[in-house]
C-alpha cells in the first residue's frame, strides 16, 4: 500500500506544439517506464492518426515510479493532454484528475492562446502550476522574453520555471525534482468509504469497456461490488490495473491513484465520464461535481459517394462513436445526395479526424455538406426548436426571431498583423472587447458569432500571419441575429444539401458566388439549366448553364426548305422542352465540393 505524501497527480498542458508529448516520452525513460528498445517517439500518441498529424487527440495516463535525490521513492501519475481547442473537454477532464500540471511553453514561439485556456482551466480549479521552458537547444530560444511574457500574460511567478529540451533530454531531472517537491500530495483517506471519480473510458475489442478511474477515497479492489451513481446501476470489479505505460494488473488501487477497471461492460453509452463509483453495499448520499458533458457545436451531411456503402458508413460511425462520447449522428436523407447521416462535432478539427478515421480505417469514399452550427428558432406561438439543418427550417411566417451561437475569441498576434487581423474580425461581424500588449504581441479578445468561425476562420488567420497567430474559443450563449435561408435551386429544383443560413447582408454575394461556381461545374445538358439562389420565395441570384444544340438543318436543301427548317426546329424545340420537364440534372461531386471551398476563397 502506498503512502499518500509520496503520490504525485499532475496533467501535462500546453499549446500545440509545444512538447507535451515529447517531455512525456523523456519522463517515461528517465523513471525507466519502458526498455530502451520499447521506446519509440510519442509513445503516448496511439493513434495512426496521432502519430502522423503529431498531434494527441485522447489523454493518456501513465504511472511511473520515482527515486528522489532524496533517496525517497515516488509513484507519479502523468496525465498527457491534448493542445487543440477541439479538445478541449479532454483537458478539463484530466485537470480534475489532478491536484497540479506542468505548462510547457517553447520558448522560441512564447505564449499562445490555447496556452492561456489551459491554464485558466487549471488555476480554475487551483492547480499548482510548474511552468518549464522547453526547446532550449533551439537557436531561436528566448529564456528572458518567454519569462516576462508568462509573468505579463498569465501571472505566474516564473522564478522556479525550469528550462529544458525535450529533444536532448536536457533539464527533465529538475522537471521531476520540481514535480515532487513543489506539486502536492493528494488528499484522501483510504478508511473512509470508497469514492471514485469516472475519469474516461474507452472500448476495447477484447475486454469491452476500460474504464479510467481516480480513487478519491477508499480502496478499489479486484472482485468488488461497484455501483455507478448517476446510472444506479451495479457491476463486478474482474479487473484493476495501471498504465506504466503498458497495462498492468494489480490487486487493487488505494485513495490518491488513477488507474483503470474492467467490469464486463459491453456499451460505452453506460459509463458516464464525470460519474461517482461507490460500492454497491455501502453506497454514498452525495455524488461528485462531474463535468459538464461535451456538447457539438459543428454539424454537417456525411453521405457515401456510393450509395451501396451506406451500410459501411453505418457501422463505421457506431464503432467511432465507441471510443469518442462527444461525437453524435442521426440518419438524413436528401434528395440530391441520397442516404447519410447528420453529424455533430465540436469543431472542425473534430470533423477532419473523425472524417479521415471514417476513409482510412473503414475504406468509405465521403461527401460532406457545408458545415453549421446550432441556431435557436423562436416561434410566435412561444416555442423554442434546435436548427441543425438549414433545410428544415420552418416557414418563415411562423418564425419570430432566430438566434445564433457567439464565442469570445482570444486571438495572440505579433503586432504588424494587428490591422489585418482586426479587419478579418470586423468582416465575420466581430465586435472587440480588449486589446493588451505583451512586448511585441498583441492580445485580442473579439465577440464573434460561431457560425462565420467555423468554416474557415483559422486558415484564413494562420495565412495573413504566416502561422504565428494563435486561436483559441469558447461558447458564450446565443443572440439574436438577422439570419435568412439561403436555397439553391438547380433547374427550378432545390437541393437541400447546398441550403445554407447566412446573414441577411451577406445573402446576395454569397448567392452570387455559388450561383457562378456551379455553373463552371456542372456539366452542360441537352437543355438550358438555370442556376438560381433564392431567400424564400425571392430569386436573389441567377445563372444560366447553356444546354447543347445538335445541328438538325444540315441535310434540308431544294424547294421549300425554309418552311421544313422551321417545322424542325420547332420539333427540336419541343423536345428539349419536354426533356428539361423530365430530365434530371446530375450534379458532380465536384460541384458540392467546389461550393464548399467558395468560404474559404474568399
Amino acid at each position: 500500500m502506498s503512502n499518500l505524501n509520496n503520490i504525485r497527480n499532475f496533467a501535462i498542458i500546453a499549446h500545440i506544439d509545444h512538447g507535451k508529448s515529447t517531455i512525456a516520452d523523456r519522463i517515461i525513460h528517465k523513471c525507466g517506464g519502458l526498455t530502451e528498445r520499447e521506446m519509440k517517439d510519442q509513445v503516448l500518441d496511439s493513434m495512426d492518426i496521432e502519430r502522423e498529424r503529431g498531434i494527441t487527440i485522447k489523454a493518456q495516463t501513465v504511472k511511473l515510479n520515482y527515486k528522489a535525490k532524496d533517496g525517497k521513492e515516488y509513484i507519479l501519475n502523468i496525465i498527457d493532454t491534448p493542445g487543440h481547442v477541439d479538445f478541449s473537454y479532454e483537458v478539463s477532464r484530466s485537470l480534475y484528475a489532478c491536484e497540479g500540471s506542468i505548462l510547457i511553453v517553447d520558448s522560441t514561439q512564447g505564449v499562445e492562446a490555447q496556452t492561456l485556456a489551459n491554464v485558466y482551466q487549471a488555476l480554475d480549479i487551483n492547480h499548482e502550476i510548474i511552468p518549464v521552458l522547453n526547446k532550449i537547444d533551439l537557436p531561436a530560444s528566448d529564456l528572458d522574453r518567454t519569462k516576462k511574457q508568462i509573468e505579463d500574460v498569465i501571472g505566474i511567478d516564473t522564478s522556479n520555471a525550469v528550462p529544458c529540451s525535450g529533444k536532448t533530454g536536457e533539464g527533465i531531472e529538475d522537471i521531476l525534482e520540481q514535480i515532487v517537491s513543489i506539486l502536492p500530495s493528494p488528499k484522501g483517506e483510504i478508511d473512509e468509504l470508497l469514492k471514485c471519480l469516472l475519469v474516461d473510458s474507452w472500448y476495447d475489442s477484447y475486454l469491452g469497456v476500460i474504464i479510467l478511474v481516480r480513487v478519491i477515497d477508499g480502496t478499489l479492489k479486484k472482485n468488488m461490488k461497484i455501483k455507478m451513481m448517476s446510472t444506479d446501476r451495479e457491476y463486478i470489479v474482474e479487473k484493476v490495473g495501471v498504465f506504466t505505460p503498458k497495462a498492468k494488473d494489480i490487486d487493487e488501487l488505494n485513495s490518491g491513484e488513477i488507474g483503470f477497471i474492467i467490469t464486463g461492460i459491453k456499451n460505452l453509452s453506460d459509463t458516464k465520464v464525470g460519474d461517482t463509483i461507490c460500492e454497491a453495499q455501502s453506497p454514498l448520499k452525495k455524488a461528485l461535481p462531474g463535468f459538464k458533458p461535451s456538447k457539438p457545436v459543428v454539424f454537417c451531411g456525411l453521405f457515401p459517394v456510393d450509395s451501396s456503402e451506406y451500410q459501411k458508413l453505418k457501422d463505421g460511425l457506431a464503432k467511432l462513436q465507441l471510443n469518442d462520447s462527444s461525437f453524435s449522428y442521426e440518419p438524413e436523407s436528401s434528395s440530391a445526395l441520397g442516404l447519410g447521416f447528420r453529424c455533430g462535432f465540436l469543431g472542425l478539427l473534430h470533423l477532419e479526424i473523425i472524417t479521415e478515421r471514417l476513409e482510412r480505417e473503414f475504406d468509405i469514399n465521403l461527401l460532406t455538406t457545408t458545415p453549421g452550427v446550432v441556431y435557436k428558432i423562436h416561434l410566435n406561438n412561444g416555442g423554442i426548436q434546435d436548427l441543425q439543418n438549414p433545410s428544415n427550417l420552418p416557414d418563415p411566417t411562423l418564425i419570430k426571431f432566430i438566434e445564433e451561437p457567439w464565442i469570445k475569441a482570444t486571438i495572440i498576434t505579433p503586432d504588424q498583423y494587428l490591422g489585418s487581423i482586426m479587419k478579418l474580425c470586423q468582416n465575420k461581424r466581430g465586435i472587440q472587447k480588449n486589446l493588451n500588449y505583451s512586448g511585441n504581441r498583441a492580445v485580442l479578445n473579439y465577440e464573434i458569432p460561431l457560425n462565420e468561425v467555423v468554416f474557415d476562420f483559422n486558415d484564413r488567420l494562420k495565412s495573413m500571419t504566416s502561422g504565428y497567430a494563435s486561436f483559441d474559443y469558447e461558447i458564450i450563449g446565443h443572440k439574436e441575429g438577422d439570419l435568412v435561408k439561403l436555397g439553391i435551386l438547380v433547374n427550378s429544383e432545390p437541393v437541400d444539401a447546398l441550403a445554407m443560413m447566412v446573414h441577411k447582408d451577406f445573402a446576395q454575394t454569397i448567392g452570387r458566388e455559388v450561383c457562378e461556381k456551379l455553373k463552371d461545374l456542372i456539366p452542360r445538358h441537352n437543355f438550358m439549366i438555370p442556376v438560381q439562389a433564392a431567400i424564400g420565395g425571392k430569386i436573389i441570384a441567377r445563372e444560366t448553364i447553356k444546354g447543347f444544340k445538335k445541328d438538325v438543318l444540315t441535310k434540308i436543301h431544294g424547294g421549300g426548305a425554309r418552311d421544313r427548317k422551321r417545322k424542325l426546329l420547332d420539333k427540336q424545340k419541343k423536345g428539349k422542352a419536354r426533356s428539361k420537364q423530365f430530365g434530371r440534372v446530375e450534379i458532380p461531386q465536384e460541384a458540392f465540393i467546389g461550393v464548399l471551398k467558395i468560404n474559404k476563397e474568399k
